[in-house]
């Protein structure tokens, strides 16, 4: 059998298909697998030292009355909860004043409203470490349950490290049924694959305000989000994308230490707050930002290229042959990581999302564009 050279299209193809597979293995293999294979380790004596946990509230009466209680009774001998009650128009205040008479480790504090004067979480969240006593403080949203009563305490046990400054913890959403529920829990589970994934293999970038600790010291000493502060978004991503290193980051995601937030109820809503979060993408590190962007942009090119290799092209064998190697290894280190991560089959949606996800967020950068600096905190 005689086999014809390739010719100048099918050789630009083939080297497209190769550069653009190597490259989601190197991602595979160095930012995904660290999590994946990831072992939390166990500490000898038990970390105790006096912790201040901050909520950041915005009319979240309801959420507040159903999960405030539950961070209050926390397995842990010495804890504050501090929850800054920012501008809101509903029962906020009742509610909090109800639950602190139960529970003397509450204090609140509320910012009025002032319609000359537009703020976003910052100024709530300076304000929380402002009046916090205790030298450890961690995060959380008034729409996040703790998975257990030891959640406090398994974070807590990242600061057993004498070098450890910031935390990062996961935070994941309610499992319900439906599509956007999937897509929602979908994009939580990638966002964390890429956050800690960075982090564990030595180039931590973000964290997320749902479940994030960090010594007040460092929050002070710093200036707080005084950089970002003209900003109405970043206070987790942009804090951890200046003052994270991979000396003084840890990652604890053992189940115990995980939250869970109610989902988006609409496609709009999960929309709207992915803008939210990809407004501050444009402030991370260059080097960051080339990583992220060249991650969907090499995995939507070797998924075209290897579409048109197998349906219009001879080379449909090498592109099959690339795409079960590299579905292995990703099926491989993604359920893995669902396991850390306690998301069960939720990595089987990879098979949906892989060529869809980006587009969904790309969506939102486009929207962005026309919403810059016009984001508020509801």
């Amino acid at each position: 059998m005689i086999f014809s050279a390739p010719s100048l299209t099918e050789t630009i193809l083939l080297i497209t298909i190769g550069v653009s597979w190597l490259i989601q293995l190197w991602f595979l293999l160095v930012r995904v697998r660290p999590l994946a294979f990831f072992k939390q380790a166990q500490t000898r004596s038990s970390f105790q030292e006096p912790v201040s946990v901050i909520i950041c509230a915005k009319n979240e009466a309801e959420n507040l009355k159903k999960f405030l209680p539950l961070i209050l009774r926390q397995n842990y001998p010495a804890f504050e909860v501090i929850v800054v009650n920012d501008s809101s128009e509903d029962d906020s205040d009742l509610v909090l004043a109800s639950i602190k008479q139960k529970h003397p480790q509450l204090y609140y504090t509320t910012i009025p409203k002032d319609r000359k004067f537009s703020h976003g979480k910052k100024l709530a969240l300076t304000l929380g470490v402002k009046a916090a006593k205790n030298k450890y403080l961690l995060l959380t949203d008034a729409d996040c349950q703790p998975a257990g009563e030891d959640w406090l305490k398994e974070m807590a046990q990242g600061f057993a490290g004498n070098q450890t400054e910031i935390i990062l913890g996961f935070g994941g959403y309610e499992k319900r049924r439906g599509l956007l529920n999937n897509l929602v829990r979908y994009d939580a589970f990638f966002t964390a694959i890429q956050y800690l994934g960075f982090a564990l293999s030595g180039k931590p970038y973000m964290g997320v305000g749902r479940n994030l600790s960090y010594t007040k010291a460092l929050f002070v000493n710093n200036g707080g989000v005084k950089k970002h502060a003209h900003l109405l978004s970043g206070d987790d991503d942009l804090f951890v994308q200046e003052r994270a290193n991979q000396q003084n980051t840890t990652v604890v995601i053992k189940a115990a230490a995980h939250t869970h937030s109610i989902p988006p109820a609409s496609f709009q809503e999960w929309l709207q707050q992915k803008r939210r979060h990809l407004s501050t993408n444009r402030h991370y590190k260059t080097g960051v930002k080339s990583e992220l962007a060249l991650e969907p942009l090499s995995r939507q090119i070797f998924l075209f290229t290897s579409a048109y290799l197998i349906i219009f092209n001879t080379f449909a064998l090498v592109a099959i042959g690339l795409i079960v190697i590299r579905l292995s290894i990703q099926l491989i280190l993604w359920r893995r990581a669902a396991k850390e991560l306690n998301q069960g089959s939720l990595y089987w949606s990879v098979l949906i999302y892989d060529w869809l996800h980006p587009w969904l967020l790309l969506l939102a950068q486009i929207s962005n564009r026309k919403r810059r600096n016009k984001y508020r905190w509801k």
